[in-house]
C-alpha cells in the first residue's frame, strides 16, 4: 500500500519539499564556486632546486578581482615566471631575489631559517614547496620571534606563534593594500559588486528570520533558535547548522 501512495505521487509529479539552502551551498554548484575564470593566476612560489638564488624583475602589478592585494608578476633570469602577493613598495621593474642566498630587502624571498630575528615576513609556507600559506591579505604580516633546531618560531598574524620548518619560504615585508577595508562600502550596491568576485554569497539571510520549513532555527514568534545550536561534526547535511563541533560557546566568564 505504502509502495502504491509512493508511485503515485512520483508519478503525478507531486514535490515533497526541496533541499535548504544550506544543503544546496554545501553540494558546491557553479552557484556557490568562487568565479576562477575571472582571476589572474595562482599567487604561490614557483617550484626551484633549494640551493638556487635566483635574480628576478616585477614586470607588472595586477588587480585580481576578489583580492584585496595586487599582485607582482615576477619573471625570473632563468625564464620562470610566477605570481605573489605584492609587497607595500613594490614597483614596477624591481629587481628582486628568490633563494637562501637573497639579500634582506624588501621584495625578496628567502628561507625562514636564512631571515634575521624581528623580520616582518608575509606569504609563508607551511611545508616547504606548498607555495605559500599564510599572512597573504593587505596588511597581515608574520614576525620572526626565533629558533629551535630545524625549526623557526614564527609569530602569526593572529598574535599566536607556530614553529615552521627552516625550509620554508616566506617573502620580507608587508602585503600592499593595507586600508582597504577602512573605506565604508556605503551602499548595498558597493557590497553586491565585492562578493560577486568571491565564492561567498551575499546577502545571507539569518536562519532565525526563515520560516521552519527553510531552516532548523527558523519558525516561532521570537527570532531565537529556542534550543542549543551546538551539533556533531557528522551531522546529516540540512541539520548540520549553528556550531559545527564546538569545544565551548558563549562568553568566556572572568
Amino acid at each position: 500500500m505504502y509502495l502504491l501512495a509512493t508511485t503515485t505521487i512520483a508519478y503525478l509529479g507531486v514535490k515533497m519539499g526541496k533541499r535548504i539552502i544550506v544543503q544546496r551551498r554545501g553540494r558546491g554548484t557553479s552557484t556557490f564556486r568562487s568565479p576562477k575564470h575571472i582571476h589572474v593566476a595562482p599567487a604561490r612560489y614557483p617550484v626551484l632546486p633549494l640551493d638556487a638564488t635566483l635574480k628576478g624583475r616585477i614586470v607588472d602589478l595586477i588587480h585580481d578581482p576578489g583580492r584585496y592585494v595586487p599582485l607582482a608578476h615576477i619573471v625570473l633570469e632563468n625564464g620562470v615566471d610566477f605570481y605573489i602577493p605584492a609587497a607595500e613598495g613594490a614597483y614596477k621593474g624591481q629587481i628582486v631575489y628568490i633563494g637562501p642566498q637573497a639579500p634582506i630587502a624588501n621584495g625578496n624571498i628567502l628561507p625562514l631559517g636564512n631571515i634575521p630575528e624581528g623580520t616582518q615576513v608575509y606569504n609563508i609556507e607551511l611545508r616547504p614547496g606548498d607555495g605559500g600559506k599564510i599572512a597573504r591579505q593587505a596588511g597581515s604580516y608574520g614576525i620572526i620571534i626565533g629558533r629551535s633546531g630545524n625549526k623557526t618560531i614564527v609569530q602569526l598574524p593572529s598574535g599566536k606563534t607556530k614553529m615552521i620548518d627552516n625550509k620554508c619560504r616566506a617573502t620580507i615585508g608587508i602585503p600592499a593594500g593595507a586600508g582597504r577595508v577602512e573605506k565604508p562600502l556605503l551602499k548595498a550596491g558597493n557590497a553586491y559588486h565585492k562578493w560577486k568576485r568571491k565564492a561567498k554569497k551575499w546577502p545571507i539571510v539569518r536562519g532565525v528570520a526563515m520560516n521552519a520549513v527553510s531552516h532548523p532555527h527558523g519558525g516561532g514568534r521570537h527570532q531565537s533558535p529556542s534550543f542549543p545550536t551546538t551539533v556533531a561534526r557528522e551531522t546529516p547535511p540540512g541539520r548540520k547548522v549553528g556550531h559545527i563541533a564546538a569545544r565551548r560557546t558563549g562568553r568566556r566568564k572572568g
